[in-house]
């Protein structure tokens, strides 16, 4: 399912960042820096995706799910963080 975007307003931008951050931390690239992979982004940019079009189908509000994009990156900080942490 694809439309042609002809307009963008400043919040729809806003949320293409927040939606191409989300996919490099959902990838395993590293909050502080240096590690990551292009097969890792584009992981985690089809796991956005699908979540985005998955809520979408579901009727979600647009507050619910920003609310539920951030848990997602908060989890995968917060995994990334804790994860690193045990190692060393």
């Amino acid at each position: 399912m694809k439309t042609p975007v002809t307009h963008l307003t400043r919040q729809a931008r806003h949320e293409f960042e927040m939606d191409a951050i989300a996919a490099c931390f959902i990838g395993g690239t590293a909050v502080t820096g240096g590690i990551g992979t292009i097969p890792g982004a584009m992981v985690g940019a089809l796991i956005m995706g699908v979540l985005n079009q998955g809520l979408s189908i579901m009727g979600v509000d647009a507050a619910w799910v920003k609310t539920i994009k951030g848990l997602v990156v908060i989890a995968a900080v917060a995994y990334d963080l804790l994860s690193k942490k045990k190692k060393g």
